[in-house]
């Protein structure tokens, strides 16, 4: 059966460009569905679902949108209504992959929309603004940017080329087979977070869990990776969780790059998924030097190093790592079952255990005794007198969590 790709364009400002990216749809063996998302101005090509449809599907008709056409008003309807248009076809097997052209403004439009979409659902975004930051725009979900080097205004040699790639791209992911599921059988799928500093220990428990016959995905723990992960918990494609590094929380309490948002952490537990947690990271704290292996003035009398040339990881001190175990135990008030807190005693990270960069006994015991005090007594503790990566604690981790699913 061929495969659809939805065209997400201002037709009236982008029609010549849709409609060839239609044509290369066509020709790469898949089939063009072409989505209105202009509001003031006819379309250039004819749309299969048109702007009236869109507004329509956004809580608005288009003939009072017309009324007073404003980007301010018209974006928020339109994007609302095309993400509902494309859940219900997605839901009926209609669609299989979406390409969106814009620059400065239908960008964002575009993958706000994406955004709302599954992930395995192929999402390419031609743009002109793909070669800055997109951060924004990609946020936690699997779009790819693609740079449309000129301008999408008008029909070139250049743009000719980006569009029929573009179309090849969405064609090409749409048709290989292969798609986003739960893991079958009694076996779920396993999210796992990670910092570099833990990685030795995260890839022993990979081993483990895979000789009892479980598939982990792993996730960076640097804002956007614990993100995903609890994204990907609300999708029912991850079922148990191993929460390794938590120096998220650390990073969104005390400014680091890594930090998260305030829902992290407390989505497993809302969830009632088994999940067994770990401090891992959480001593320190990630900033980007302002010079390589510059030590920034707030902290020349910081315990500290240097986790490259350009990210500076200070330790945070007594008050700072204390107010980071209440953090994790406020957070972890949702939880009301199937869940261990796993304390390394010797140190949460390669960087504080003894002999690390970062070592401070005294700081981890109140912190491990914070955590103690006040987290809510539906969670399980576990301390062990060595350090986060040591064989012996991941192996004890990996143990709990197979227990708690297969109890």
């Amino acid at each position: 059966m061929k495969k659809t790709i939805c065209v997400l364009a201002t037709m009236d400002t982008k029609g010549a460009e849709a409609g060839f990216l239609a044509e290369r749809i066509t020709a790469a063996g898949c089939t063009p569905l072409l989505l209105d998302l202009g509001v003031v101005g006819e379309p250039g090509v004819e749309p299969d679902i048109s702007r009236a449809e869109v507004a329509s599907a956004g809580g608005q008709e288009l003939s009072r949108m017309l009324q007073n056409p404003t980007r301010q008003n018209a974006v928020p309807v339109m994007i609302a209504g095309s993400i509902k248009i494309l859940l219900e076809r997605l839901a009926a097997g209609e669609v299989q992959g979406v390409v969106g052209l814009g620059g400065t403004q239908g960008t964002p439009t575009c993958t706000q929309i994406m955004q709302a979409l599954p992930y395995g659902l192929p999402k390419v975004m031609l743009s002109t603004i793909a070669s800055g930051d997109t951060g924004p725009l990609v946020d936690i979900k699997d779009i790819t940017m693609m740079f449309s080097v000129g301008d999408i205004l008008g029909l070139n040699p250049v743009t000719r080329m980006v569009l029929a790639n573009a179309a090849a791209a969405a064609c090409g992911m749409a048709s290989d087979g292969l798609s986003l599921e739960a893991a079958a059988g009694d076996k779920c799928l396993i999210g796992m977070t990670n910092l570099g500093v833990l990685t030795t220990g995260a890839m022993h428990a990979i081993d483990c869990f895979h000789a009892a016959g479980y598939e982990v995905i792993v996730f960076h723990a640097v804002g956007s990776g614990g993100r995903a992960m609890e994204q990907l918990m609300k999708e029912g494609v991850i079922g148990a969780v191993f929460d390794y590094a938590l120096g998220e929380i650390s990073d969104e309490l005390h400014g680091g790059f890594r930090a998260a948002n305030e829902e992290r952490l407390t989505t497993a537990g809302k969830l009632g998924l088994p999940q067994v947690i770990c401090p891992g990271g959480t001593e320190h704290i990630g900033l980007m030097a302002d010079e390589p292996n510059l030590v920034p003035e707030k902290y020349k009398n910081s315990v500290s190093t240097f986790h490259n040339p350009i990210v500076f990881v200070p330790r945070l001190n007594a008050e700072e790592f204390g107010a980071v175990a209440s953090e994790i135990a406020k957070r972890l008030q949702h939880t009301k079952g199937k869940a261990v807190m796993m304390l390394p005693l010797g140190g949460t990270s390669r960087y504080g255990k003894e002999g690390g960069e970062l070592r401070d006994g005294p700081g981890d015991e109140a912190f491990f005794n914070t955590l103690k005090a006040e987290l809510p007594g539906t969670i399980e503790v576990q301390a062990l007198d060595t350090h986060a990566e040591d064989p012996a604690f991941v192996e004890q981790a990996v143990q709990n969590l197979i227990r708690l699913i297969e109890a």
